[in-house]
């Protein structure tokens, strides 16, 4: 876990999700998160694709692949971590709805600090009998920190400023993309290290666990082409964040960041073609 153990590292990574959080922020009118009142089953149908449905499939997928037990924990940990911070970017990016994407992130945020813990309860008894656990408490700050506070803070800003917000947002907006982009050529050397280190086994795996998801996604998120983007990729994004949190505070053994890391690389170049696709079709 080596990626995201140096202090100049977490630093740059929690400033980067940070910073890019509030930019999103800025962009979205506290009145389009109302949007999602009159259509309540949408956005049920989106937790129980990002908060069941996707763990479902990990689960089945590494019956069938015979994993190693540390990947395999790596892989489930990934996929019961929802709600990864830059989500809401890519989703946005790629035409998904204005509204439904960044309440189905806030909503997915907050219900991950239940979720989280009873996945890692359920997994825990049921299919390990080991002694891993996580609290609400941890799961709460660290999806506090990254998501509800900056996020929050964006829309409040442009809530009370809009015309200073609709000034900002694109230079925080950039700001946060040279922050991620920095963030990613140091990380890059180590998400490549990991892959190799994880085998072809695990990136088989997480890709099909990707495609699962972002099916599921797709196919929940109702009639509108934008509302299936949002759900798609919020499903098929999981949070490092939070599966290296677990792990660390269960002393996982180094196999199981590598899993870690290999999926989140794996994910995130799988969800590469669906995005295309939904650009041009926005287009």
């Amino acid at each position: 876990m080596n990626l995201l153990s140096g202090p100049l590292m977490t630093l740059l990574a929690v400033s980067a999700v940070f910073t890019v959080m509030v930019a999103l922020g800025l962009g979205v009118a506290a009145r389009e998160l109302l949007w999602v009142r009159e259509r309540p089953a949408l956005l049920v149908r989106g937790l129980v694709s990002v908060l069941v449905a996707v763990p479902l499939f990990a689960v089945a997928v590494v019956q069938l692949f015979h994993l190693p037990r540390w990947l395999e924990i790596g892989l489930l940990l990934m996929a019961i971590s929802p709600g990864a911070p830059v989500a809401l970017r890519r989703s946005l990016g790629a035409g998904g709805h204005r509204s439904f994407a960044p309440t189905l992130q806030l909503s997915v945020a907050v219900l991950a600090v239940i979720a989280v813990p009873a996945w890692v309860a359920i997994l825990n008894r049921y299919y390990y009998g080991g002694q891993a656990w996580v609290g609400p408490g941890p799961v709460a700050r660290q999806v506090f920190i990254a998501q509800l506070l900056p996020l929050g803070s964006g829309i409040a800003f442009r809530h009370f400023a809009p015309r200073r917000a609709e000034r900002w947002e694109p230079r925080i907006m950039r700001l946060g993309g040279l922050l991620l982009l920095v963030f990613l050529v140091f990380a890059g050397v180590e998400l490549v290290s990991s892959v190799l280190r994880a085998g072809p086994q695990l990136v088989m795996a997480s890709a099909v666990v990707t495609v699962l998801a972002i099916t599921a996604g797709h196919l929940l998120g109702g009639p509108y082409g934008d509302t299936r983007t949002a759900l798609a990729i919020g499903s098929a994004a999981r949070n490092p964040g939070l599966a290296l949190m677990v792990a660390t505070l269960n002393s996982a053994p180094p196999d199981v960041g590598y899993a870690i890391l290999a999926y989140l690389l794996v994910s995130a170049l799988t969800l590469v073609p669906y995005v295309a696709w939904r650009r041009r079709s926005t287009a």
